[in-house]
């Protein structure tokens, strides 16, 4: 770590830059011993609000109490980087070839399930910066190259427009000496504020008269006769539905622990970029960027001129930990610093005023695992593994139909009647996680060619990722 790197974070706050605002919805109180609903919804994340949003627009006389167990934004709702992405399965790759006979439907549905997004943001007034520009993917090493080009050609079959960049073509769009060619997608998918869209996705809940209990973390869950009863800390809950919306948080439904893997990702937002520096860059359509490797960062512009940085580390704790105390990682900004300047050197000199951590639900799969318990009273969708922004919408649809119990075009995909691999048991599971990470870290500087162990991962379908 340089000396000036260093001297980027001396200022930064251990705070989220999404969320460090004031027009935050303010918190509720939490909820009564006693209370009751026909739906309740745990978790007051966007799968939560999604969820607790169209179960009102289905049924506007339905009781919908939605528990928080902290406050609106206090998980990844609020901390990640703010893309949008149409994909339901974690690249159009990756659901190419796990689910070949339906990646044309699931293609269609998440295309529906973005505008649908945009759709509620224009009809209801929310400010949330959403701007649908595509994003750059660019290649930092020889064997990215032809990595890209194979999705150029997969995303033009699909009907996107795509350009593939050459290492001038890339420069002169973003200018970086790390970049050795790119793929600039046009339309698919596109950036948020993710605080912004999340405040007015729970104003939208009031307004269709969803209760919301916020400092309500849900312990247990049960069955008693023919309801449902939650254990939370101020007493019980009673419930004739229930849809578990907790993710990367230990679930009060023990059966989907096992399939959730908490990884821990970290972000940074520099200070506001003078007119100067932004021409440095280039940069012109503001789009969002991601690197090609394994480990990849992402990042974009923020509307006031100020450039988020994240990804590349994912870190994992023994025993699947969830704790406030990881989302400061000094070793892990300090990485993203030197990167970022490795990335633009020309910004020698910029500040970072933000840095923060949050934690990821990832699955075995990459994707969310769905399904039901206590004999189709309760329903989950959780493991959204980073690309939870828009998905979680698509997620929260998915077990509303699982609540009603009756087949639909979404109940019936193999993407949500399977639930893929779980997780080993600690104290295997870290040591698996451990050499996964290493073996991807390795793959990256070998030139992509993956080892023994990845090999036999991607031939059960199963991995590790943020």
């Amino acid at each position: 770590m340089t000396s000036r790197s260093l001297a980027s974070l001396a200022d930064a706050a251990p705070t989220v830059f999404w969320t460090d605002r004031a027009d935050a919805p303010p918190v509720t109180d939490p909820v009564p011993d006693g209370a009751s609903a026909d739906l309740v919804i745990v978790g007051g994340g966007f799968t939560g609000l999604w969820a607790a949003i169209q179960a009102k627009q289905d049924d506007p006389g339905a009781d919908v109490l939605l528990l928080e167990g902290r406050h609106a934004g206090y998980g990844a709702s609020g901390r990640n980087g703010g893309f949008l992405s149409e994909s339901l399965t974690h690249g159009l790759g990756h659901g190419k070839a796990r689910w070949p006979t339906e990646f044309p439907r699931l293609i269609e549905l998440g295309r529906r399930n973005l505008a649908e997004i945009a759709k509620t943001v224009a009809d209801h007034g929310i400010e949330a910066d959403l701007r649908l520009v595509g994003k750059t993917t660019f290649a930092l090493a020889p064997h990215h190259l032809g990595e890209l080009e194979s999705l150029a050609a997969l995303h033009t079959s699909l009907g996107d427009r795509v350009t593939l960049l050459d290492a001038d073509a890339a420069r002169a769009d973003v200018c970086s000496p790390t970049y050795l060619g790119g793929l600039r997608i046009h339309e698919s998918g596109g950036l948020v504020d993710p605080a912004a869209l999340l405040y007015g996705l729970v104003r939208l809940a009031d307004a269709l008269g969803v209760r919301r209990f916020d400092g309500s973390p849900v312990a247990g869950l049960r069955r008693s006769g023919s309801a449902l009863r939650l254990s939370v800390g101020t007493g019980t809950v009673h419930a004739g539905r229930v849809l578990v919306a907790t993710n990367a948080f230990p679930s009060p439904l023990r059966r989907i622990r096992p399939y959730v893997l908490p990884v821990y990702d970290h972000v940074l937002v520099t200070e506001p970029l003078s007119d100067a520096q932004w021409s440095s860059i280039g940069w012109a359509e503001r789009q969002g960027l991601t690197d090609n490797g394994n480990q990849f960062h992402y990042y974009r512009p923020t509307a006031d001129g100020r450039i988020l940085w994240g990804g590349y580390d994912a870190i994992y704790h023994f025993g699947g930990r969830v704790d406030a105390s990881y989302e400061q990682r000094d070793a892990t900004h300090q990485l993203l610093a030197r990167q970022f300047f490795a990335t633009f050197p020309q910004l020698e000199g910029v500040r970072f005023t933000h840095r923060w951590g949050g934690v990821i639900d990832s699955t075995s799969r990459f994707t969310p695992i769905f399904g039901t318990a206590h004999g189709g009273r309760v329903a989950y969708a959780v493991g959204y593994t980073g690309l939870g922004v828009a998905s979680s919408r698509f997620g929260a649809r998915v077990a509303l139909d699982l609540l009603r119990g009756a087949p639909s075009e979404l109940t019936e995909l193999a993407m949500v009647r399977r639930r893929g691999v779980p997780f080993p048991p600690e104290p295997l599971r870290w040591p698996v996680v451990a050499l996964t990470r290493h073996q991807m870290i390795r793959a990256d500087e070998n030139g992509g060619r993956r080892g023994a162990w990845l090999r036999l991962l991607d031939h059960f379908g199963v991995g590790f990722d943020s």
